[in-house]
């Protein structure tokens, strides 16, 4: 495994990280989701992602019950949880980011991950009713009082992440280290193009999500939607229907080809893609069983071989 830092920051996380959206709750019990971070830990995987909205905070209960059992020395790994959704109706406790919700949602979520500190929080997405600086100064607070280590946005636009960073800056807060953006094959205007200014003028790092596209970029949806695949689990139907573009379905088709003369599967290739960028600071892969762990690890060993040429290949085929 390779670490790389977290943006401008000393945080060294490994270019492969491990998170329990859509499977922790859904697809998987506390005893897989255990294997599964087992077998990541033991590939050197040191980051966690997680999120309060998760399978509605049980993601972070099934992770804390396996930190708990693992029992890893705490400087060993690092995890992370997201606000903004909330837990529950009613104001100042859904799709928000005032001071009032975020300091309670952080004492929930280090109660259900059985941790007196998370290193990484994040904004999961900017909210326009809040002002920027009220969400920045609690952000800050909350890193002072020892409940995190580090803060963070995810979806924000580049102005807002700018304006957030230069507000702390102004008045000596702790800034936003890292964004948490989508970023794959086939969703790449944000991440190379929005944020560019952000990685030399402010040194933000990325935490990139959905690598494989909601598993599009394994291949399983070339013929339909499996019955075991996330896009079949119910309230997913959304994924379904994203997944199932045919201009999409044509371009992985094409894409299969390179990767077997790589001699590696679609998805280890298209991980590897996604590390080929040296503004990506990891990149959060998920897993419903350990063997897919071990298969993802292995897109480690294809990130060189992605010369120029057989990227100029991928490049005409995605953009197509």
């Amino acid at each position: 495994m390779n670490y790389r830092r977290l943006g401008r920051s000393g945080l060294k996380v490994s270019e492969l990280a491990f998170g329990s959206w859509v499977t922790y709750g859904n697809q998987l019990d506390e005893g897989i989701a255990r294997e599964c971070m087992a077998a990541a830990h033991d590939a050197g995987v040191n980051f966690f992602d997680n999120a309060e909205v998760y399978a509605k905070g049980r993601s972070e209960t099934i992770m804390g019950d396996a930190l708990a059992k693992l029992a890893w020395r705490r400087e060993s790994y690092v995890v992370s949880t997201k606000f903004y959704w909330g837990l529950h109706d009613g104001p100042n406790q859904k799709n928000t980011l005032n001071r009032k919700y975020l300091m309670q949602a952080i004492d929930g979520s280090l109660s259900r991950l059985r941790l007196d500190h998370v290193d990484l929080v994040f904004c999961h997405r900017s909210d326009p009713e809040t002002p920027i600086e009220e969400t920045v100064r609690a952000m800050h607070d909350m890193i002072v009082a020892g409940k995190a280590l580090y803060w963070g946005t995810s979806e924000w636009s580049a102005a807002e992440i700018a304006a957030a960073w230069e507000i702390a800056e102004r008045h000596h807060l702790h800034k936003p280290v890292m964004e948490q953006p989508q970023y794959n094959l086939f969703h790449r205007e944000r991440v190379e193009k929005e944020y560019a200014r952000l990685y030399d003028d402010y040194g933000i790092g990325t935490t990139t999500w959905s690598p494989l596209a909601s598993g599009l970029l394994t291949g399983k949806y070339s013929d339909g939607v499996p019955a075991d695949s996330r896009a079949a689990l119910k309230g997913f139907e959304w994924l379904a229907e994203r997944i199932l573009e045919p201009r999409r379905i044509q371009q992985v088709k094409s894409l299969a080809p390179i990767a077997g003369e790589l001699g590696c599967t679609l998805a280890q290739m298209s991980l590897a893609w996604c590390l080929k960028n040296p503004n990506v600071s990891t990149v959060i892969t998920g897993a419903s069983r350990p063997s897919q762990v071990t298969e993802n690890m292995k897109a480690l060993d294809v990130v060189p071989k992605l010369t120029s040429d057989v990227m100029a290949r991928i490049e005409a085929i995605v953009t197509a």
